[in-house]
């Protein structure tokens, strides 16, 4: 179900403070400012939440905003946004770089970072919300991708936008049980686009390594419930040796036991989404995907995912 919030059944003179509270409730600690000879700004954001994503629609006029490192230091808050411009200009800044989008166009910013956004007139966009580790670990070197302008005018981005904007006008009617297939769709689609990017190309690899990296990816998807699956099973079962795995993922934005780790908390977080699992037990599903402790699969959850596994369930 969507959440609207707005300034205009607020008085002008508190608008100001009802907008910056609005803005870090929803996306992450942030300082708003109006420009110069303005009090107020005048806003909108539509929000909806999607599996591990959150996807908003922002209407707003000018302003300043700033991720300082002041506000970084009062929560952890690890999360990727992605600005994506429908309506007027806007700029991303972070990093020492910054993206001038246009409609059409979209940037992606770090929140552990300090980060500015600049709308120098009316504007619009969607903003997508997501786990930063959920990120690092499908993309190398993060710091270096973002305040970087993807196009919308041809390939991912094209179809990032549009898929967006399709999702925007449908997200009301989707079923329960198609968030999370939905969600991994606009993730995938957002990892395509970034991938575009000069400084996302990875260091090129031999067919074998390619090949053996595969095949290491394979099995561990078709043994993560396994608890005691690591570099050692993997190599036997491959015929490998540890160290022919460990060159072989070489080069992947993180380590194995990291990914693997990875691949079960969003496995065990699709389940947790799917009404059709809602019967089962929490720990009953952590140890479906691998985990061998219930209250360290809830620990490593909440720290993923920002919320406890019982917080997504569905009623």
């Amino acid at each position: 179900m969507s959440t609207t919030l707005n300034t205009e059944a607020v008085a002008p003179s508190h608008r100001l403070a009802f907008w910056t509270d609005v803005v870090c409730q929803t996306y992450v600690q942030l300082q708003c400012d109006a420009p110069a000879g303005c009090d107020a700004i005048d806003g909108e954001i539509v929000c909806d939440e999607l599996a591990t994503l959150q996807l908003s629609r922002v209407t707003a006029t000018a302003q300043f905003v700033r991720r300082t490192p002041d506000l970084i230091a009062r929560a952890n808050e690890d999360h990727f946004l992605v600005s994506i411009q429908t309506r007027g200009r806007g700029v991303v800044s972070q990093d020492g770089r910054d993206a001038v989008l246009a409609p059409g166009d979209f940037a992606l910013y770090d929140s552990t970072r300090p980060y500015q956004l600049t709308f120098d007139d009316d504007f619009q966009q969607f903003v997508l919300k997501l786990p930063g580790p959920t990120l690092r670990s499908a993309l190398r070197d993060t710091q270096q991708l973002t305040a970087t302008r993807v196009g919308g005018d041809r390939g991912a981005g094209h179809l990032m936008i549009q898929m967006i904007r399709t999702l925007a006008e449908d997200v009301g009617s989707l079923a329960p049980e198609s968030a999370v297939a939905v969600a991994d769709s606009v993730s995938q689609i957002l990892l395509a686009g970034l991938a575009t990017l000069p400084a996302a190309k990875a260091p090129p690899v031999s067919h074998l390594t390619a090949y053996h990296r595969e095949q290491i990816k394979a099995l561990v998807r078709a043994r993560l419930g396994d608890p005691e699956l690591d570099v050692a099973q993997i190599a036997r079962a491959l015929r490998l040796s540890p160290s022919s795995v460990h060159r072989a993922w070489s080069g992947e934005p993180c380590s194995l036991s990291h990914w693997i780790w990875s691949q079960r908390l969003h496995a065990a977080h699709r389940d947790l989404c799917d009404p059709s699992m809602a019967a089962r037990g929490v720990s009953a599903i952590a140890f479906a995907w691998g985990f061998s402790d219930a209250a360290h699969f809830s620990r490593a959850f909440r720290a993923r995912f920002g919320c406890s596994p019982r917080d997504i369930r569905p009623l």
